[in-house]
C-alpha cells in the first residue's frame, strides 16, 4: 500500500505564499468564511486577487463544513481587479 503523500506543504495562494496547512488549521479552529480567513492570512489580496486561491480556499472550507460551494458566504472582487499601469488611469497616452 503507498503511503498518502504529506500535502499540508502545499502552497494554496502564491502571491501570499500560504500552505494548506495553514488554512486547514484555520478552519479547524472555527474560521469557515472566506473573509475571515482572507482578512487573517491576506489570501485573495494579492496580485492574482484571489484567483488561484479562492476555488482552492472554499473547496477546503465546503469539505470541511460538509456545505456546497454555493452555500458559503463568498468575497467580492475589488476594482481594479487586475494590475494596471497608472499612467492609463492618469490618461498620460503617451507612456508605452
Amino acid at each position: 500500500m503507498k503511503n498518502k503523500a504529506d500535502d499540508s506543504n502545499i502552497c494554496i495562494c502564491r502571491c501570499e505564499e500560504v500552505s494548506l496547512e495553514e488554512i486547514r488549521n484555520l478552519i479547524n479552529q472555527g474560521y469557515t468564511d472566506f473573509n475571515e480567513i482572507k482578512g487573517i492570512l491576506r489570501v485573495g489580496m494579492g496580485p492574482c486577487q484571489g484567483r488561484t486561491c479562492r476555488p482552492l480556499i472554499l473547496r477546503e472550507i465546503a469539505r470541511a463544513t460538509g456545505k456546497s460551494i454555493e452555500e458559503i458566504n463568498l468575497t467580492s472582487y475589488r476594482p481594479p481587479s487586475k494590475p494596471i499601469k497608472i499612467s492609463i488611469i492618469g490618461g498620460n497616452i503617451n507612456e508605452k
